[in-house]
């Protein structure tokens, strides 16, 4: 493990260094701005590509970067402390070390794999008699952040690739190479990092986020695609999608429901990032003419109104980042969290005071009208940009837990109830 986790550190400590070059050059130079609009943009973006399209009141703002070895057992022992949560609930680690740690998946025999951002890694951790066990299982994969269990088999989305490790439990410790099973993707990196949600036929959808932070997108992104994974075949599923890493399918409904993170460099307030819903296939959801419902952008709406497109069922605020989202259908918590949504919000970076960095519960039914939102877990941000922590995935557990995979700290916390 101390060889993967040096590697962790280098590669976190390059990722740093890339995010504060761009941050100083933004600074010496004026505005930031690129000509995104181009292939050559997109095949080779620039390293601070997010840093394009700055505005003189934001100057300088680039994502912050979480420490490299993540929080040690100490440390997070502080934090769960820290944590807010409505009475009866308690929170506390179930696995440390699970550097850069992203989508969680549940193994037919009780594994839990992780994917991770930026380090290439996939996880497995092994209950042994209450001690985690935590394996780097594969390496070297190009941004694995969205992971899923099926039929015994691991699959791990990689930017451009679906690939499906066969009877994974059972070979753990050697993964091997996998099968690519699908590929129709295109491998820009801004924004190609993905999540996987599995329908009631496994079919799996699949957000496909465009490479850049505003412009006209690229025909093969902005859009979330639902994917067979046995056969290949896939369907273009909503359009106008701009940068989604969390959905879940509505028990109650077999629809599908994803967060949306909304564009930066507008304002601190504006626009909002939202939870949409998807009611037939080829809804169109704004982007990049219209945000949060009701807000034309200042360049891109070219004449298009925001009557034109799907509005959000819930605003959930600006540069909150919601990415990990599940409806609760374990019988652990209250009767009244049956089939709410509960969403990890990773927190802002373009903002001068961060939101976020918390867990939020929307009551809201099938048809997705009246829709309430309130905050269920928080205390991962301190003072205006004091992150503890970075909540940004939800799974349920068999006991009827939920576990919040956290990037910044790199762990995994249990979040259960007794009366």
């Amino acid at each position: 493990m101390k060889s993967a986790i040096n590697g962790c550190v280098i590669a976190l400590a390059a990722t740093f260094a890339v995010a504060m070059a761009g941050q100083a050059v933004a600074q010496q130079k004026g505005l930031k701005h690129y000509e995104s609009g181009t292939k050559e943009f997109w095949t080779n973006p620039p390293p601070d590509w997010f840093l394009g399209d700055e505005t003189e009141q934001q100057k300088g703002q680039a994502p912050p970067s979480g420490p490299p070895t993540g929080a040690s057992d100490a440390e997070l022992a502080n934090i769960v402390k820290k944590i807010k949560l409505p009475a009866g609930f308690k929170i506390e680690v179930y696995a440390s070390g699970v550097l850069a740690a992203r989508q969680m998946a549940w193994g037919d025999k009780g594994t839990l794999f992780v994917g991770s951002f930026g380090l290439g890694n996939v996880y497995a951790i092994k209950d042994n008699g209450g001690k985690k066990e935590v394996k780097t299982v594969l390496k070297g994969l190009n941004m694995p952040t969205g992971l899923a269990f099926q039929d015994g088999a691991l699959y791990v989305i990689a930017v451009d690739k679906l690939i499906k490790y066969e009877n994974a439990e059972a070979n753990i410790d050697n993964l091997g190479q996998g099968k690519v099973v699908y590929d129709d993707m295109p491998s820009y990196a801004a924004h190609g990092w993905k999540y996987i949600a599995v329908d009631k036929d496994g079919w799996f959808y699949l957000p496909f986020g465009p490479p850049f932070n505003i412009g006209i997108p690229p025909t093969s992104v902005s859009q979330i695609r639902r994917v067979d994974p046995r056969t290949g075949n896939a369907e273009i599923w909503a359009l106008g999608v701009r940068n989604s890493v969390g959905g879940d399918v509505d028990p109650r409904t077999g629809k599908y429901w994803f967060t949306e993170n909304a564009r930066d460099w507008m304002s601190d307030d504006i626009p909002s990032d939202k939870l949409n819903m998807i009611n037939r296939i080829g809804e169109h959801f704004g982007y990049p003419y219209c945000h949060q419902g009701d807000l034309p952008d200042p360049k891109f709406a070219m004449g298009h109104k925001c009557s034109e497109f799907t509005p959000p069922v819930v605003n959930l605020g600006a540069h909150v980042a919601p990415l990990g989202m599940k409806f609760y259908t374990g019988d652990m918590f209250p009767a009244e969290y049956k089939n709410n949504i509960l969403i990890a919000e990773h927190g802002s970076w373009n903002r001068h005071k961060y939101q976020g960095a918390r867990i939020k519960r929307v009551i809201v039914g099938p048809d997705g009208k009246n829709p309430k939102s309130e905050i269920f877990a928080s205390g991962w941000l301190e003072g205006d940009q004091g992150y503890l922590g970075r909540p940004n995935d939800i799974l349920l557990a068999k006991d009827g837990s939920i576990l919040v995979a956290d990037d910044w700290a790199g762990a995994i916390y249990r979040i259960s109830y007794s009366k």
